[in-house]
């Protein structure tokens, strides 16, 4: 099931993954590409994170109807 809240996660990556794809090819040392990974990494932890967050809401309110 494809949502509104999915399309935005998978926005959101894509997105982060464009920019680190650019921001790869203009590194020129090799400190400067693990501290563009290690970015990189702690902003999809922080994108899965905000849609994981979003998902359990979204089964919350769906849980209160049922009861």
């Amino acid at each position: 099931m494809v949502t509104s809240n999915t399309k935005g996660y998978c926005r959101s990556v894509e997105k982060s993954h464009r920019k680190f794809t650019s921001a790869i090819k203009k590194a020129r040392s090799r400190q400067e590409l693990m501290n563009l990974y290690w970015r990189h990494k702690r902003e999809h932890e922080a994108i899965l994170k905000r849609h994981l967050r979003e998902e359990m809401m979204q089964l919350n309110q769906l849980k209160k109807k049922i009861k």
